[in-house]
């Protein structure tokens, strides 16, 4: 019995040692760990309506209707868009009257869309939206209006 004792406790002393470069070999002197995330796209607009009030008999110059905070993370940029809903025109009933608009340094009318460009991802950019009416004593009578509607898309 002693015979098998001394084997069982040799074979326990083996198995152990065995088990002990494997361990060693296992351990570093540095190592790492993955940090990984995600930023959902994400661009909104805000728009600040002026509520302002025209003398069309006297015109009106780059007159500030609107103020507008664009804000947008696409690494390539971003576009703004800008649309009339009466193509460019003040309307009252039948009659019109036409008008250009300035934004960030991009002019023109609203006959068709405008479209700026960003290069890049802006975070609260603001930008006013001003238009001009020219002078005319010749407008039919009435109450005119128009929407401008600004729109934000990542590219």
């Amino acid at each position: 019995m002693r015979h098998m004792l001394v084997r069982a406790v040799a074979a326990l002393l083996l198995s152990t040692t065995a088990l002990m470069p494997a361990a060693s070999l296992a351990q570093s002197n540095s190592g790492g760990v993955s940090l990984r995330g995600t930023m959902p796209m994400s661009c909104a607009i805000a728009v600040q309506d002026m509520n302002a009030t025209w003398n069309l008999t006297s015109g009106e110059s780059s007159k500030t209707v609107g103020s507008v905070t664009e804000s947008c993370n696409a690494g390539n940029g971003y576009s703004i868009s800008l649309a009339s809903a009466n193509g460019g025109k003040l309307k009252s009933g039948a009659n019109e009257i036409a008008y250009t608009v300035d934004y960030d340094s991009s002019a023109g009318n609203l006959t068709s869309q405008m479209v700026v460009q960003r290069a890049s991802a802006q975070f609260g950019k603001k930008s006013d939206l001003k238009v001009t009416v020219p002078i005319s004593g010749q407008h039919v009578a009435g109450d005119y209006a128009d929407t401008i509607t600004v729109t934000i898309a990542a590219r």
